[in-house]
């Protein structure tokens, strides 16, 4: 990540505890950012509910269910709600996409990246990256746009 910061905080008693999470460097830039974005991402990142922690349309918390390739240069995630705090699943287009890479430790499944801890979506010569910090893994996707629609969430995970 360019801008958010994750580091992991400490109890008062030096012992790890949760992951500490600050989107604000990045909503700072973001005003600047978002001109170089396309239509697509700049709307999904500059939505105000996007990064408002534990809101019900921010991305931390949700796990990616799966990824599959829409046509030849272009491909989907869908990331499933938490239960808790949300009641909607979430589908990334990515539209364009010259390349994507994953660090997930130990396995190659999409679905093993674990929870979000939270996202960045910069621009990029091809038109974006979106960053996805995760439990225990990483995704960045390059693509020419993207189009994040959250759509009703499903009991089972199944797409509807």
């Amino acid at each position: 990540m360019k801008y958010v910061e994750i580091g992991a905080g400490a109890d008062r008693g030096g012992a790890e505890a949760a992951v500490f999470v600050d989107p604000g460097p990045y909503l700072a830039r973001l005003p600047e950012l978002a001109d170089g974005l396309p239509p697509g991402a700049r709307a999904f990142a500059t939505d105000p509910r996007h990064y408002e922690l534990g809101g019900r349309r921010c991305v931390r918390d949700l796990r990616p269910l799966d990824m599959r390739r829409t046509a030849p240069a272009d491909m989907e995630i869908r990331f499933r709600h938490d239960r808790l705090g949300h009641d909607e699943d979430l589908i990334v287009r990515y539209l364009g996409v010259p390349r994507f890479q994953t660090d997930i430790l130990g396995t190659c499944d999409i679905a093993s990246l674990g929870e979000v801890i939270l996202d960045e979506i910069l621009p990029h010569p091809d038109g974006c990256t979106h960053e996805l910090a995760c439990r225990p893994g990483t995704l960045v996707m390059a693509c020419a746009d993207l189009v994040a629609e959250w759509v009703p969430a499903t009991a089972d995970g199944d797409r509807p």
